[in-house]
């Protein structure tokens, strides 16, 4: 395969190396992606139930997720070498399905429809602007840092780790969690549903608690300069001052 980081990443997933060990990998997070979608399928037919499952299953991937990281001295004491591969086959891996399996429903969560034409035209347009800027956004971030920082290969290894000089750094903190925010919140406002817009509204929360909570105090313990790094950029929206520098990684990677 041809992807930025993928050798670095197979020489600690031997699975990655054959051909089978690919398709159980990829078999077991679209296995997991589409028993989570199927209940939400069947769940959405309870009204009363779309918007409480949403935050729920949401909830339930970011635990899952959150267990990579808490796991970690756990797993190389048991595992040595072989502990990013099994916490991340099964944390990170099933908890990311979840994650990806709940952002993909807003676009279809039922409930009640903003219907006023002004209003729709106006969900329209920011809608497909915010999936068009988050969809670029994430190809840019894939593209950039590769498969290996995008699977957290690093806070495993942390020696290992490889220097990303890229001016995203310096416009946002976190463009992978900024895409997928942009995404979910463009999705909400295309469904134009009450429960989903709702949703929209408590998914920064969300995700900004958890790389406070999580992801974050794994960066202030493995870089010393974070915290004054983390004072100056934010985390998911750029300065205006810096709005053209980010509509140039966009549309460049650089």
């Amino acid at each position: 395969m041809h992807l930025k980081g993928f050798e670095k990443l197979a020489e600690h997933v031997p699975e990655l190396n054959t051909k089978i060990g690919r398709m159980k990998i990829a078999a077991s997070f679209f296995g997991i992606l589409g028993l989570t979608i199927l209940y939400f399928i069947l769940t959405d037919n309870i009204p009363t139930w779309t918007l409480d499952s949403q935050i729920v299953v949401m909830a339930l991937g970011y635990l899952l997720l959150s267990r990579f990281f808490t796991q970690k001295k756990t797993y190389i004491e048991k595992y040595k070498e072989a502990a990013y591969t099994n916490a991340f086959g099964r944390f990170a891996l099933p908890g990311l399905a979840v994650i990806f399996a709940a952002l993909a429903h807003i676009a279809y969560m039922n409930g009640p429809k903003f219907t006023q034409p002004t209003l729709t035209t106006i969900f329209t347009w920011l809608g497909w602007f915010n999936v068009i800027v988050g969809a670029a956004l994430w190809w840019q971030a894939v593209s950039t840092f590769g498969v290996d920082n995008l699977t957290m290969l690093y806070v495993y290894f942390p020696k290992e780790g490889r220097i990303v000089n890229s001016s995203i750094y310096g416009i946002i903190r976190h463009p992978v969690y900024g895409a997928a925010l942009r995404v979910g919140i463009g999705l909400a406002l295309l469904n134009m549903g009450i429960y989903a817009i709702t949703f929209a509204v408590l998914l920064p929360l969300g995700i900004f608690g958890w790389i406070r909570l999580v992801e974050e105090k794994e960066l202030l313990e493995r870089i010393p300069d974070y915290a004054e790094y983390r004072r100056h950029v934010p985390a998911f929206f750029p300065y205006p001052n810096r709005i053209p520098v980010f509509l140039k990684f966009l549309l460049t990677g650089k």
